[in-house]
């Protein structure tokens, strides 16, 4: 049977009573079709899931009490941080939806030169909302306990100018595969593009700032298709994709 799983940002403690807020209580009354009696599981972010009976449920509210709580969520052997260009509508959907899946710590939205959105204000705001929506919706299904931090969309240079430690930056034209980088210690930024990628210029700049070019593979990947093959390949050679044994 399917574990129902719901995000709120509440306080969570075993034995309290709670209502949910308006986002997890309309998902467990109409779409879940969850009512008085039944059990969820619950978590606020703090790497614990949390056993849950609805008390009460109406069409616009849903009570619970916080039967049990389970183990922390172990931290991840890499702490991958994605640092990825601003694509259009789904494809960046997409792209986040599947990096949460495959267990990235952190998510920065660049604006390249190349970017084809473009973002401001109250428009960059509600994104900003939409995309944390993907990435709670991706915890849930996931078993994630813990979210990725989501962080303020910057310009890709305003970005690189900061103190970054450098990373991997990812280019098919690039002389070294992936797998000749030495292991990473405890963190790894991974920087991507947007659709077209990044200008010259703006390679040359990150790799000033401690950024390693390397490919994939013989073939060109698509803006959603290159972080989710990054993702997996850095997990099998050095993150949570590897045996207990071999780390």
């Amino acid at each position: 049977m399917r574990d129902n799983r719901l995000y709120t940002e509440q306080p969570l403690s075993v034995g309290a009573s709670i209502e949910l807020e308006a986002r997890p209580a309309k998902h467990a009354n109409q779409v879940l079709r969850l009512g008085s009696g039944d059990l969820l599981t619950l978590f606020n972010g703090d790497g614990q899931d949390y056993r849950a009976e609805i008390e009460t449920s109406t069409r616009s509210q849903v009570s619970l009490r916080i039967l049990s709580v389970g183990t922390p969520e172990p931290a991840p052997h890499l702490a991958i941080s994605l640092a990825l260009g601003v694509s259009r509508g789904e494809r960046m959907d997409f792209a986040l939806q599947k990096a949460v899946e495959l267990g990235v710590s952190s998510i920065q939205p660049l604006f390249a030169s190349r970017t084809l959105v473009r973002l401001s204000g109250e428009r960059l705001a509600k994104r900003a909302q939409h995309w944390q929506g993907i990435i709670i919706a991706a915890c849930e299904q996931s078993g994630r306990r813990r979210l990725p931090s989501l962080m303020p969309a910057l310009a890709l240079l305003d970005w690189l100018k900061q103190e970054q430690t450098g990373g991997i930056l990812l280019h098919h034209e690039a002389a070294r595969p992936i797998t000749e980088l030495p292991p990473p210690a405890e963190q790894l930024t991974l920087l991507i593009g947007p659709e077209g990628g990044l200008e010259p210029a703006e390679r040359e700049y990150a790799q000033t700032r401690g950024f390693s070019p390397v490919r994939l593979g013989p073939r060109v990947l698509r803006t959603e298709t290159a972080p989710l093959a990054a993702i997996a390949a850095i997990q099998a050679l050095w993150g949570d994709f590897r045996e207990l044994n071999q780390r």
